[in-house]
């Protein structure tokens, strides 16, 4: 799926976060959420950079800087947020 039909779906939802999922070297879920307002093409082209040394057993303070790729194909509404809340599983790079 084009990222611009994830962009549609979630104007045409009213979302109001997106959570960027991925799974730690120990499989446990973890997430970065966002207001959806700060969602655009160029996230799903470059990735979202993150702090990888807040995550147990990942990179040190001087190496942590990491990059969420969100996979288009893989969004879904989340069913049991308050808020409406677009769920995206990303690799990390």
């Amino acid at each position: 799926m084009p990222a611009s039909d994830v962009l549609n779906m979630i104007e045409e939802n009213d979302v109001k976060f997106v959570d960027l999922r991925f799974t730690d070297t120990k499989g446990k879920e973890q997430h970065v959420s966002l207001p959806a307002s700060q969602i655009d093409e160029d996230m799903f082209e470059d990735g979202k950079m993150f702090d990888g040394s807040s995550i147990a057993g990942w990179k040190g303070i001087n190496a942590s800087d990491m990059i969420l790729m969100p996979d288009c194909d893989s969004q879904v509404i989340d069913p049991f947020c308050e808020e409406v809340t677009m769920n995206i599983r990303c690799d990390i790079i």
